[in-house]
């Protein structure tokens, strides 16, 4: 796999424009059906939209990164599976303020009241924060993997079912108003398809949008350099952008259902599960522990995935109906936080 994806480096900027046209027109078709198969399975399996988004199209769109970082950790390319598994977060989290920006009812805080999305947004601070830890104390290891690796993936399946725990016996309820959308099982919902052919459909949906998402991430990076871009605002703009195109055709896709607990369980458990990119990359990185070797931009870009979802997680605390411009507050300070964020990484760091 990855000797196929450097053939994209032997090509033209015109040929890998082509082809970066090509995978985002795919990921477009195929990220909108994936997120109604999501959400028919939701209903199906009882677990909810908001678990759904995080298990379901959280894993499905975040696919592509993890074979990104584990093929980088592996060449010792430890930069770019450092940027490939924070880099990308506060752009799919400034994603969910262009899909408030989309439902034009209420703010989507408001509406998408769901308390195992509460429970995601403040299990991914605290993953934040591990590697971040890990950086600071001696860089110990077993068999070559960090400790932090494995608190990682526990922690990250321990918050699921807390999540699943807090959905079935919530111990706070969202006050239900007239422009709260409620999250109940449609029975109508993909009537005349079965359970087992819906998930094979999902599974292979899943192997072309994160072959795409390959691609995107590949021809991005190279479009970027071709053009003289790499290290500048517009460069880091479009890479991030580009690499998280799946997150963002999901949201969207999701938010044109209706089905809005979804839409945003996906890019938090999408942002969520790729933390766990670190953990992969520490396994496949056997030059002893990857964290010790965090560069600043990478701790910068992980700092501000945890303000900007700390500002999401007070937007689905407080559910502000209404805003400037018909997205809440913290909507538009997740925009400005992130602006800020690329201003200062393009012209500080």
């Amino acid at each position: 796999m990855p000797d196929l994806f450097l053939l994209f480096d032997t090509l033209s900027l015109t040929q890998n424009l082509f082809c970066f046209l090509i995978a985002s027109g795919i990921v477009l078709l195929i990220g909108l059906k994936l997120s109604g198969t999501a959400d028919i399975l939701a209903d199906r399996t009882g677990m909810g939209e908001a678990l759904a988004g995080a298990i379901l199209l959280g894993a499905a769109t975040s696919a592509s990164g993890i074979f990104t970082s584990i093929s980088a950790a592996s060449t010792g390319d430890i930069d770019l599976a450092y940027s490939n598994s924070l880099g990308g977060i506060a752009a799919q989290t400034a994603f969910l303020a262009i899909g408030d920006m989309c439902y034009r009812k209420v703010n989507l805080e408001h509406a998408a009241a769901e308390i195992a999305n509460v429970t995601q947004a403040a299990l991914l601070c605290l993953l934040l924060t591990i590697p971040l830890i890990a950086y600071a104390l001696p860089q110990v290891t077993a068999f070559g993997v960090h400790p932090a690796s494995l608190l990682l993936v526990a922690l990250y399946i321990f918050g699921l079912f807390m999540a699943r725990s807090d959905r079935k016996n919530p111990m706070w309820i969202a006050k239900s108003t007239p422009q709260t959308r409620t999250d109940e099982p449609d029975p109508e919902n993909g009537e005349g398809q079965s359970t087992v052919m819906l998930v094979a459909g999902f599974i292979v949906m899943v192997v072309f949008i994160s072959f795409a998402g390959l691609v995107i991430a590949r021809t991005g990076v190279n479009i970027a350099a071709a053009t003289g871009l790499k290290q500048s605002l517009i460069g880091a703009m479009l890479t991030a952008v580009a690499t998280s195109l799946p997150e963002l055709v999901t949201t969207i896709g999701a938010i044109r259902r209706g089905a809005l607990q979804l839409a945003v369980g996906g890019i938090i458990g999408g942002n969520t599960f790729d933390v766990l990119f670190l953990s992969a990359s520490d396994v496949a990185y056997r030059n002893g522990s990857i964290y010790g070797d965090i560069d600043a931009s990478s701790r910068f870009w992980a700092v501000i995935g945890i303000a900007m979802t700390l500002v999401l997680l007070l937007g689905l605390i407080r559910r502000e109906k209404t805003g400037p411009a018909n997205i809440g507050v913290e909507s538009a300070a997740v925009l400005v936080i992130y602006g800020s964020a690329a201003l200062a990484s393009a012209f500080v760091l």
